[in-house]
């Protein structure tokens, strides 16, 4: 995971967007958590699929994530840990099944680490390519990625709002990307129910 760095010295990032300090801070030092929490941003309350990885770590008896074990893991049993109670999805056994295909692809792309995703990405574009590679990552999905990243965890390739489009803009409250707090938070879910709002009047 990126550092940011004060002082001359590195410091561990800081994130919000499960709203909890424990789920936060394993989002913040283990990157396949937080590709795990933004593959299940969806049809799903935020907080909820950014904490699911700390509960499924929790579940695991692990302190984080590991690829390789996630994807070796029964099917079927997987589902169960992802099912609960409390459900880490909406749809938690279709849901299981994307995590360990995108655990997966980690193993057999990036050898199990994670942040070799990112880690010396050459510009903006390589870096949105890669993470739309990732499977269950769509075109949206992976320019969220991208400006969260930049926004919030120093990954900064030349090019990388632009690779990110509107979610790069700074200032903007248009996704996870520009969530910092409780009152951002409210300001990203009000944006985004007033854009449905408007698709619908359309």
């Amino acid at each position: 995971m990126a550092r940011r760095r004060t002082g001359g010295q590195v410091a561990t990032p800081t994130l919000q967007l499960a709203q909890d300090p424990e789920a936060d801070e394993l989002l913040a030092r283990d990157p396949l958590a937080l590709l795990v929490g933004m593959l299940l941003d969806q049809q799903f309350p935020m907080e909820r699929a950014f904490a699911a990885p700390w509960l499924l770590a929790r579940r695991l008896g692990v302190r984080e994530l590991d690829a390789a074990a996630i994807e070796a893991h029964d099917p079927e049993d997987f589902a169960k840990l992802m099912a609960g109670p409390p459900a880490l999805h909406r749809y938690p056994v279709a849901m299981a099944g994307r995590v360990q295909a995108l655990c997966g692809y980690v193993v057999v792309t990036y050898g199990g680490d994670a942040a070799a995703l990112w880690r010396g990405a050459a510009s903006g574009a390589e870096l949105l390519r890669k993470v739309k590679a990732l499977p269950g990552y769509g075109e949206q999905k992976a320019r969220i990625l991208v400006a969260l990243l930049g926004k919030q965890l120093g990954v900064c390739p030349p090019g990388w709002r632009e690779a990110a489009g509107a979610y790069g803009e700074e200032g903007s409250r248009r996704s996870v990307a520009d969530v910092t707090d409780a009152d951002s938070l409210a300001a990203v879910r009000a944006a985004k129910q007033a854009a449905k709002r408007a698709a619908r009047g359309a």
